[in-house]
């Protein structure tokens, strides 16, 4: 069977404006970032469904063997796409952290189903998250929760053309639809929505890789297993992270096999998508491995029921402060797009994180 290499980068570091200048090799830049970089990597290769190959070695060590071992282009080709700086998205720019904030249009999501009742008072929330600090608005319409039902185009379209519409040349942050079908997202981006957010990564029916490919538009690939309704029923994986890995890799070809250029794709691992509160954590400590994919990595872990599980807060709601420790872990392995219910909080929490971290 052919071996899948992995590089997952760890050991973070100083920045590049404070490091020894005749020691460049020394350290791994994540995504080209002056702010973030690794001293030492987890070198992960298998052949079936269980790792060969695990250790940790430093980044000079890593760029030596890369340069002289057997597995020469392999290693080679993984630095590069983990250290290659990601193209901006649209007008943002991906050098440090983005927050997308969620206007969820519905009455039956997990954290605020029901309470953005009316289009009125979505646009509201909407515009007040952008002053909020909020780079991207993420619009959606059909609850994806656990044991969710789906609901007909007509009703979803409904719900969320309006939106777009009221927030079209109101604000300067970005507008992504959140969406699984072809119909929604080629109306949402009609009526002035900038990017696909695709929680079924353009599986969910054939046409939305054609609308998708057609659109131009940038589009976020997020892995889950199973469908919304049966998902959380005993999910399983033979290596949790990089299952999720090769299934992302494989979305990545098949986007660009049809015509979507690599530059437009954004990869999100899916929290609480088909996964125990054992494979989300298990996610989260290998966030970093998604570099290698070689495109901008979204973490959407705001207010999900593993952090109710892990700190006994049953309120969605309530789950702010674990919300924040997850967005800040995943800032600190080079996540370029937080997805977030609290952007006023998480702005607050990544402004100070910034300024620690650059000094």
């Amino acid at each position: 069977m052919t071996l899948r290499t992995y590089l997952r980068p760890t050991g973070l570091v100083m920045p590049a404006h404070t490091r020894p200048a005749n020691a460049p090799g020394d350290v791994i830049a994540l995504a080209g970032r002056g702010d973030l970089a690794c001293a030492a990597v987890q070198v992960i290769a298998r052949s079936g469904p269980t790792r060969d190959i695990s250790y940790a070695m430093s980044a000079a060590g890593l760029r030596a063997w890369a340069a002289d071992g057997a597995l020469q282009g392999a290693f080679s080709a993984l630095l590069d796409r983990h250290e290659r700086p990601r193209p901006p998205l649209l007008t943002l720019t991906l050098d440090r952290p983005r927050i997308m904030g969620i206007v969820n249009v519905t009455p039956d999501s997990f954290s605020d189903g029901g309470l953005l009742g009316s289009t009125d008072a979505a646009i509201a929330h909407a515009l007040r998250l952008a002053a909020e600090g909020a780079d991207i608005l993420d619009i959606g319409g059909e609850s994806t929760r656990p044991g969710s039902q789906a609901i007909t185009v007509d009703e979803e379209l409904r719900r969320v053309i309006p939106v777009i519409e009221g927030l079209a040349g109101k604000t300067t942050a970005l507008i992504s639809i959140d969406t699984r079908k072809a119909e929604v997202m080629r109306h949402a981006l009609a009526a002035g929505a900038h990017i696909i957010n695709d929680v079924a990564a353009l599986t969910y029916e054939p046409a939305c890789m054609e609308v998708a490919a057609e659109s131009g538009a940038p589009v976020v690939l997020m892995h889950a297993q199973g469908d919304p309704r049966t998902m959380q029923t005993a999910p399983h994986y033979d290596d949790c992270l990089l299952d999720v890995y090769d299934w992302l890799a494989a979305r990545i070809d098949a986007c660009i096999a049809a015509g979507i250029d690599r530059t437009r794709l954004v990869v999100d691992p899916g929290i609480g998508f088909g996964k125990t509160v054992d494979h989300n954590l298990e996610l989260m400590a290998g966030l970093s491995v998604l570099h290698g994919l070689g495109v901008p990595v979204l973490l959407g872990a705001s207010r999900k029921r593993f952090i109710g599980t892990l700190t006994g807060i049953n309120i969605a709601r309530e789950r702010v402060a674990g919300s924040i420790a997850a967005t800040l872990h995943g800032a600190a392995q080079g996540v370029q797009i937080l997805r977030v219910h609290d952007v006023a909080e998480t702005r607050q929490a990544l402004t100070l994180w910034e300024a620690m971290q650059r000094g």
